[in-house]
This record gives structure tokens, C-alpha cells and sequence, in this order.
């Protein structure tokens, strides 16, 4: 790595394609495979609101950094109540811890460090909509945790997330401008036009209504008087109310409300996840025609057996229905059972191409780059999968891992396979970040995909075989487990990087992570990862039920979600951190 560049210009290192690169620079590979040059990278980076984007986060009198405000080093959302449903508060925040299992942190590195990219990672946002035929919420008879009490609230929880980024001064360890936001997949949770929309919107700004169906009122399980699920409007004593959910009067009219969301004040990039690419995130983009005509209908299962709950949930488990030809035949049988709602087209299955276009529609191109990342050739290949150009030392690299053959673990096709390969060696004096939606431990799934029958699907451990063949990768950061787990990656030669995967936004914590890569001018580097939580205050006030009143509910009802994991915010060792590791 000896040709890379590092040329600091200010006291806290910030290169000047850094400054660039938090302008909104982007250059793009849609799985052609050609090297992102500085120059390609300069022709794309200027957009008008560029300047805007910059000042924000660089004309502080004051030093930048390091701090805390803000972030999950100053404090996270704690219980104050010890029993029942518990209520949220300012808890005590979660220390930086060193780990140095792939490189020994040599003294001084902070004075001595230069900033090679700094940015913002989203992850499974699930944005759900609530009312859609289709969903699974009757699992929860055999699973209390198939269907969570926070569901309706996805919208406002992921505008609040918004609000603290466009908040942050910058890169909480260095003061470098944050660059982009990455989210990494399962930004949708049914695969629904509704969903995609709304998803569209609050990323890009605009004003977003949750609601599909009726316009008038909410219909769904929530105001179906069923004792399985939180009925909020209703004095109804239902499961959740035994265990202290409280009974909240205009509950659902509040959460089917407009929302407007400012967009994110940076630009922004796109990576897909199994719930973006296939209907219920499970069953194949291929699959029975019956359920796309079921999405947009006008009936509704919201109640079966715990016995049959339990046979359909282990069959997506086991992937045995990885078309729906026996989710299909399971809503028929159960055919006199549905309840009537209003039909809606919006809540039509979008396909692939339906994805990029959303992303391509200068409607929602917000501080950009256009696309987010996809470009029209993305389009003309049929692939989800591209590189970009984040500074003159690193690049990054968006992979498809979902199986179109159906489940929802993942992996990857020769073809893209190949292409990755080809664009590290292509970029191989920079620096690489890989992002994709699956863990190398969940990409197991290697079901061939329909359309390209003939292609060899590759599971994660060949993909970390692969990144490790290549000195300059730094980082893998992905999603899809709802989990902080960061895992050092170590192989033969001396090469080595660091997989981050980040716990999502639609369960508790409700995290997103910001992550700085630096130089520490020692023959060392250091990614240094920090959580954050959504601008909305940690108490909530069950009388409040503004935008913002809203999104505080959100994190507490996911908090008190029966059946929920209580593990998902990782050991200190997975959430803040500074990750060493050599020089490739």
C-alpha cells in the first residue's frame, strides 16, 4: 500500500478528497469492474447542494473533536423501573474500547493520525407497512416476538434517526466531515411499493402517510379486538396489556398521521437486503403470482393456531416453501378466516428494476448522488451491486447477497464474485470498505437463482476468502442479524480486516453506528465505530403523540416487546470501539 496517498491538510488530518467526498463525490461501477479513478471521481462529486452539506459540518469555530453529544458514548436509553413494563430514561453511556487482536496499538497514534473517511451506517430499518394483506403478525401465537408492538411506529423511529445525524458535528473521534450514509439492506419489510416510497422519502425528505388501504382510518390487527396483539385504542385487556403495555387513545390514528421527514443533510447510498428483494423477505422473486394478487387485495389473516403458526414458521425456517407455493395454499385454506380490508395497489410487490428506478427518480435524489449509488447500467446488466469512489484513498463496494431463489440468508453468484475480485485488484492502491446486507455466518444460502440457473451461488466463508486475498480491504460492515458483533477476520500473510455488523433500527437498541477510518502514520490503521440512537428523547410521555413523541414511544415499545432479545446491543467490545490493524 506503499502508493497510497496521505496528504493532511489541516490539524486534525482531513485530506482534501475527504472535504470532496463529504460534498456528495461519487463515481460509479455497476458491476463493470473498472478502477475508480480521482478523476472520474472529481467529474461527479459537484452538486448544488454540496456547499450546504459542508458548512454544516466544517465552519464550527470551535474544534469538532473529539466528543460525545449526541452519540452513545454520552449515554443510551436505560430502564427506570425494575419490574413490568418498564419505562426509558437516560441510561449512563458505553465506554471506547481498543481491541487489538489484529495489530498492536502503538502509543502516540493520536497525535500523529491523518483521517482517510469518515460515514454513517443504517441498517435494517424494516419501514413497514402495517395494514398489508400479506404479513405475518398470527406467527405470534406460536412466537410472541413474530409480531412486535412497535411495528406501526417504523416511520417516525427512522425520521428520528435522520434528525440525529443531520445533528451530528461531524466524526465524533476526528471532526472530519461524515462523507455518506450507508444503509445496508432491509430498508423495506414486505417488499411493498408502499414501503419503498416511504423509504424513498425519508432519506430524501418529503412528506410521508403510513398508511395503505382506507385512507380515512387504520385497519389492521391492532383494532382487531384479538387479545394477541396490543390493542392501544381499546380498553380491551389483551395479552400485552396483562404484561403493563399501556391503553393509549388515539394510538393509531396518531401513528397512520403524516410525517415529514428533512432528509438526510448528506449524501446517501443504497444497499439491499432479503426483505427489500423478496416478498415477506423469504419467499422467492419468482414465486407464486398468487401472492402478488393477494398483496394488493382486500383480504386479510390476522388469527390461526399456534400449531399451525408453528408448522408455517418452521417451514421458512427450513426453507422447504422457498417459492410460497405452500404459503399460497396455506392463505387458501384458510380463505373463510380472512377479514375484509381495503384493497390497495401500492401495496403491489416491486421488483428489482422497480428498486433501482425508485433510487434513479430525481424525485427523491436528495443531497445525492444520483442513484444512491445504482446507475442506469445497473439497470441494463439487472445487477444490485456496484462501487464508488469515497476519497483518493478508499473506495467502496455495495454487494447483493440476497438468493432470489428464496430464503432469507444470503450469498453471492459467480458473476459478482468475479466482479468483486476484479474491482480490489483494479483499486488496489486504495483502501476498500465492503458493505453488504448478510454476515459471512449467514450467507449459507446457496439455492441457485432462477434466472440464472446455471450460476454457482458462494457462500460467506468464500467471500472472506476472497477479501482476504486482497491487502487494501479494511473493512466488511453489514447487517441482517439485528446484532453489534464485530469480528476480526485474520488470514495467512500478515492480511486482515475487520467485520462490523450493526444492530438494527426496528429492534431495541434502535441503533445506527457512524464509523472513522484512520492512519495512524505508524505502519497502522484504526477504525474507529461509535453508536448512535434517534434524536427523540430516551423518556417518553404516554400523552405525547407528536412526530417526535412518536419516535421516543418506538424505542420503548421495542424495549418491552415480549419475546425480544435482550442481547442485541453486543458486548463494549461490539459497540464503541477503535480496531487496529496493520497496513496491508
Amino acid at each position: 500500500m506503499s502508493r497510497i496517498r496521505s496528504v493532511a491538510t489541516s490539524a486534525l488530518g482531513v485530506h482534501r478528497r475527504t472535504v470532496l467526498a463529504a460534498a456528495g463525490a461519487v463515481s460509479l461501477s455497476a458491476g463493470v469492474g473498472y478502477a475508480l479513478r480521482t478523476t472520474d471521481s472529481q467529474a461527479a462529486t459537484r452538486t448544488a447542494e454540496a456547499p450546504v452539506a459542508h458548512s454544516r459540518q466544517a465552519s464550527a469555530a470551535s474544534p469538532l473533536a473529539p466528543y460525545t453529544k449526541g452519540t452513545t458514548l454520552s449515554s443510551a436509553a436505560a430502564p427506570r423501573n425494575s419490574s413490568g413494563y418498564r419505562r426509558l430514561g437516560d441510561g449512563p453511556g458505553w465506554k471506547r474500547v481498543v481491541r487489538s487482536e489484529l495489530a498492536t496499538p502503538k502509543s502516540g497514534r493520536a497525535s500523529r493520525r491523518t483521517t482517510l473517511a469518515a460515514f454513517v451506517q443504517f441498517t435494517d430499518l424494516h419501514l413497514q407497512d402495517v395494514q398489508h394483506p400479506l404479513r405475518l403478525e398470527y406467527l405470534r401465537s406460536a412466537d410472541p416476538h413474530a409480531w412486535r408492538p412497535q411495528e406501526a411506529l417504523t416511520v417516525p423511529g427512522a425520521v428520528s434517526l435522520v434528525e440525529r445525524v443531520n445533528a451530528l458535528r461531524g466524526a465524533p473521534v476526528t471532526g472530519a466531515p461524515l462523507h455518506f450514509v450507508m444503509t445496508t439492506g432491509d430498508n423495506t419489510d414486505n417488499n411493498a411499493h408502499s414501503e419503498l416510497e416511504w423509504f424513498m422519502k425519508v432519506m430524501s425528505g418529503g412528506r410521508i402517510t403510513p398508511n395503505s388501504g382506507d385512507p380515512r382510518h387504520y385497519e389492521g390487527v391492532q383494532n382487531s379486538g384479538l387479545k394477541l396483539y396490543w390493542q392501544p385504542d381499546s380498553t380491551t385487556r389483551d395479552g400485552d396489556k396483562a404484561l403493563g403495555f399501556p391503553y393509549l387513545k388515539g394510538f393509531l390514528a396518531a401513528a397512520i398521521r403524516e410525517v415529514k421527514s428533512p432528509g438526510l443533510n448528506l449524501p446517501w447510498y443504497s444497499t439491499v437486503g432479503n426483505h427489500d428483494s423478496l416478498p415477506l423477505g423469504c419467499y422467492g422473486s419468482h414465486g407464486d403470482p398468487y401472492l402478488a394478487e393477494a398483496a394488493i387485495g382486500g383480504k386479510k389473516l390476522m388469527n390461526v393456531t399456534a400449531a399451525e403458526a408453528k408448522k408455517l414458521q418452521d417451514a421458512i425456517k427450513n426453507a422447504t416453501d422457498p417459492k410460497g407455493v405452500g404459503y399460497r395454499d396455506f392463505l387458501k385454506a384458510h380463505a373463510r378466516s380472512m377479514r375484509s380490508v381495503t384493497p390497495d395497489e401500492k401495496r403491489a410487490p416491486y421488483t428489482s428494476a422497480d428498486y433501482l428506478k425508485a433510487h434513479l427518480d430525481p424525485a427523491h435524489q436528495g443531497h445525492g448522488p444520483v442513484g444512491h449509488g445504482y446507475s442506469s447500467a445497473n439497470l441494463d446488466a439487472g445487477t444490485q451491486y456496484y462501487a464508488f469512489r469515497i476519497s483518493d484513498d478508499v473506495i467502496g463496494i455495495s454487494l447483493d447477497t440476497t438468493d432470489a431463489g428464496g430464503h432469507y440468508e444470503g450469498s453471492v453468484g459467480t458473476a459478482q464474485l468475479k466482479w468483486l475480485d476484479k474491482t480490489l485488484k483494479d483499486n488496489k492502491d486504495s483502501y476498500a470498505v465492503v458493505f453488504s446486507h448478510h454476515t459471512s455466518k449467514t450467507m449459507t444460502n446457496t439455492r441457485r437463482d432462477p434466472a440464472h440457473p446455471g450460476e454457482r451461488r458462494h457462500n460467506g466463508a468464500e467471500v472472506v476468502s476472497l477479501l482476504s486475498s486482497h491487502g487494501n480491504v479494511l473493512a466488511w460492515v453489514n447487517g441482517h442479524i439485528h446484532k453489534n458483533v464485530i469480528t476480526p477476520h485474520q488470514a495467512s500473510g500478515g492480511r486482515s480486516f475487520w467485520e462490523i455488523s450493526t444492530a438494527s433500527h426496528i429492534d431495541f437498541p434502535h441503533l445506527a453506528r457512524v464509523v472513522e477510518l484512520v492512519d495512524n502514520k505508524d505502519g497502522t490503521i484504526s477504525l474507529f465505530t461509535t453508536l448512535i440512537e434517534s434524536a427523540a428523547p430516551h423518556r417518553t410521555d404516554f400523552a405525547d403523540l407528536s412526530q417526535t413523541g412518536l419516535a421516543a414511544l418506538y424505542r420503548e415499545l421495542a424495549y418491552n416487546a415480549p419475546g425480544a432479545r435482550t442481547t442485541l446491543a453486543g458486548s463494549a467490545a461490539d459497540r464503541n470501539t477503535e480496531l487496529v490493524l496493520k497496513k496491508g
